[in-house]
């Protein structure tokens, strides 16, 4: 799920100023209560501001797809086959032709940073020391050199095709010279998806302090202060190509997606990218076939979280489609996973690995970096679990013949 278009999300002035708290900042916080991801996103909700949570927990329009993503996970029933040792079991799944730990990494999250200052940094360490992907967004609020070490060759890079050549060739540089080997390429956002929830919340470009959300910021201290000690969410990585550093945050928004990406753009980018690609926002088992053909090495199939149309199928339901004719190319999903059930799902689906957004994004909300480190620890426990209870050993020996 990659989330794009936020706002500025703290002032260049501390709103906390307004109204002066005591913050007890090195109280340790309990999170041995915390049994699941909607524990939470429960958290996530009550610490941070409503326009921060809001941005991250919405859906385009009415969030229809927000809601179907859910709903279609929900109906894929798998059936246990018992009588069988599963005493030792593994969760590693390879991936052209590197072993990852868990089937499962971060999806790329834009403005991350809103759901708690440094958490980019955060989710790159985690996945460095776990051995699972992390998706790096050209739209993420820490630059592409500082997420690659910290993910210590465990990072790839999300490429949204920009308007402006020079951030396009520098991007792809920049990349490489990081040791990046998977790019992905996401393509459903040339049109922007109306998120209701933040008009509702006068989110603007660039960031406005109305008296409510002023409200807002001085209710919830705590994230008021670290944003002003960490500094406020931007596109870092954009920001080397910007010439005015007086240059507004929606001026570089703009620029930052094109509306003209087609299949010659796509041919484009797999000359210039010597890694792997991947394409993501594919949800039509045609486009999947053109893609391949084109020289993409894998599929993410993916409804951007439902965050950019409400009228579409759910990712999951549109996955058994695509990856039959993928063939041997690994295929990816994103979208709507919550449980460790919903990975076992996804892979007796024909799904390869999936990735998760705001699974990390919540635990981040919730309690910093102890938080995602638990969004990790739930998904990786509860998969291990489901892997058990359906009477396999392998997370890779997932088939078709555990679905009903």
């Amino acid at each position: 799920m990659d989330i794009l278009i936020g706002p500025a999300l703290a002032a260049s002035v501390n709103p906390c100023e307004a109204q002066p708290v005591q913050l007890n900042l090195k109280r340790p916080m309990s999170l041995t209560n915390l049994a699941s991801i909607d524990d939470l996103r429960l958290r996530a909700r009550k610490r941070l501001p409503k326009f921060a949570f809001d941005f991250i927990d919405g859906g385009a329009d009415d969030e229809l797809n927000l809601r179907k993503n859910r709903t279609a996970f929900d109906a894929v029933e798998l059936v246990p086959r018992y009588l069988t040792d599963i005493t030792n079991r593994s969760m590693k799944t390879r991936l052209f032709g590197d072993e990852y730990t868990v089937p499962f990494g971060v999806a790329p999250v834009g403005f991350m940073n809103s759901a708690w200052p440094g958490a980019d940094l955060m989710l790159a360490k985690l996945a460095g020391n776990k051995h699972f992907p992390y998706v790096i967004s050209t739209a993420s609020s820490t630059a592409i050199e500082p997420l690659t070490e910290a993910a210590n060759g465990y990072a790839w890079f999300q490429l949204y095709y920009p308007c402006n050549a020079n951030v396009y060739g520098g991007l792809i540089e920049r990349a490489k010279a990081a040791g990046i080997k998977v790019m992905m390429l996401t393509v459903d956002v040339s049109s922007p998806g109306k998120r209701d929830r933040d008009i509702r919340n006068q989110l603007t470009v660039p960031f406005k302090l109305t008296p409510r959300v002023l409200s807002d910021l001085v209710t919830h201290p705590r994230w008021c202060w670290e944003t002003a000690r960490h500094g406020s969410p931007d596109l870092a990585n954009i920001l080397p190509y910007v010439d005015d550093g007086s240059r507004s945050l929606a001026t570089m928004q703009a620029e930052l997606i094109s509306s003209s990406v087609s299949w010659e753009t796509l041919q484009r980018i797999r000359d210039d990218w010597p890694g792997k690609l991947l394409i993501k926002g594919i949800l039509h088992p045609d486009d999947a076939t053109r893609a391949l053909a084109a020289g993409c090495d894998g599929i993410v199939v993916s409804n951007h979280g439902g965050r950019q149309i409400s009228f579409g199928p759910a990712s999951i339901s549109a996955l058994p489609d695509i990856a039959k004719v993928a063939g041997d190319s690994p295929v990816l999903l994103d979208s709507g996973i919550r449980r460790g059930a919903d990975i076992v799902r996804a892979k007796a689906l024909g799904a390869t690995m999936v990735l998760a957004g705001r699974a990390f994004a919540y635990g981040a909300g919730a309690a910093g970096e102890a938080g995602v480190g638990k969004a990790y620890e739930i998904l990786h426990t509860e998969l291990d679990r489901a892997v058990g209870q359906i009477g396999c050993t392998q997370f890779e020996a997932v088939d078709g013949s555990f679905l009903r």
